[in-house]
């Protein structure tokens, strides 16, 4: 016998019922307030020494350091994706690190090798080169030290001189990653002065010290090494108005688009800079957000694709323009179906 539920007066909607909206696919597909698209979605990548050769990251499962010939096929995926760019992070090996970070300025070292490579493969695809010393220092540290002392203005002129060489190397995009002060308006002085006005900076405006970053620091071979925190540097999760003033310098130095990183844990930091600037706004999905949707999905915890999605739309919907995730290649390609 088929169930008789009694209806309740309805009237104090006013004719107005959400839920119509909702009903099918196509309807929802209509009204949806925001899009991701393969466009939206930065894929960054790991590069190591070697000739076919990729090694596994223990914290990142399903993601691979890949020597320069595997970078160029995976940047040659992402182009038939419908991917825009790639953000690249070097795994310099341990006997070319120093307290002085002189590799990070070497016109021949793994970064400049293989923007080079991808750059003639595949000139049609964006290449984002990360500028900070931690891929390059023997002591995990973004800037340069002494005696505990993490330098500024010391740390800025080597940047200069890595970025430099970035740009030679077929970088479009300059990212400083640093968190030091004024690094943006010496970044942008000394590519100009060089010829190198086209190349954009995309600044790590609001980066804050957070435990997420674990994973990364283990792919491009720092946490191990590092010495101390980087409180000093990078900003304390306890502020955003800190974070809009950063923002609001690093436009005023010269910046094109900003970043936000990590990502999930400030939704709202995103929120606000879109509300405040009119630039492009990026969100960096990290190693630790990565990480832990994927040993969730594992654990049968949640589930994972969905999560994964979720987790990006949420991006868009508090305001990013785009996404850097591990996820790109395989969200663009499910994205394109």
């Amino acid at each position: 016998m088929t169930q008789s539920w009694p209806k309740h007066d309805m009237s104090f909607l006013g004719g107005r019922r959400m839920r119509r909206l909702r009903q099918s696919e196509w309807s929802r597909a209509m009204v949806r307030e925001t899009e991701l698209l393969p466009r939206d979605l930065i894929w960054p990548l790991f590069v190591i020494e070697g000739q076919n050769e990729k090694t596994q990251i223990r914290t990142m499962p399903g993601v691979e350091r890949l020597s320069i010939d595997l970078m160029v096929e995976a940047a040659k995926a992402a182009r038939d994706a419908g991917i825009p760019a790639l953000a690249i992070f070097p795994n310099t090996p341990d006997h070319l690190r120093s307290e002085t970070a002189a590799e990070a300025y070497n016109p021949d070292n793994l970064m400049c090798r293989v923007l080079d490579a991808i750059k003639s493969a595949v000139p049609e695809i964006g290449l984002i080169a990360d500028v900070a010393l931690d891929e390059y220092s023997a002591n995990g540290q973004d800037g340069l030290v002494r005696d505990g002392e993490i330098l500024n203005d010391e740390t800025v002129a080597v940047m200069i001189r890595s970025a430099l060489v970035q740009a030679r190397a077929g970088a479009d995009i300059i990212a400083p990653s640093d968190m030091m002060d004024g690094r943006v308006a010496a970044l942008r002085a000394a590519l100009d002065a060089e010829g190198f006005e086209h190349v954009q900076i995309m600044s790590y405006a609001a980066k804050y010290a957070s435990c997420f970053y674990g994973p990364f620091r283990e792919a491009v071979g720092s946490g191990s090494r590092l010495k101390g925190d980087k409180r000093t540097y990078q900003m304390d999760y306890a502020n955003s108005d800190e974070a809009l003033r950063e923002i609001e310098q690093d436009i005023a130095e010269g910046a094109d688009s900003i970043m936000i990183k990590p990502g999930m844990p400030y939704l709202d930091v995103i929120r606000r800079a879109r509300d405040a600037f009119n630039v492009p706004i990026y969100a960096y999905q990290v190693s630790g957000e990565y990480a832990m949707i994927e040993m969730a999905g594992a654990a049968g915890a949640i589930n994972r694709d969905a999560a994964v999605l979720e987790s990006l739309w949420a991006f868009k919907r508090a305001g990013a323009n785009g996404i850097l995730t591990y996820y790109a290649l395989e969200i663009a390609r499910k994205l394109a179906r």
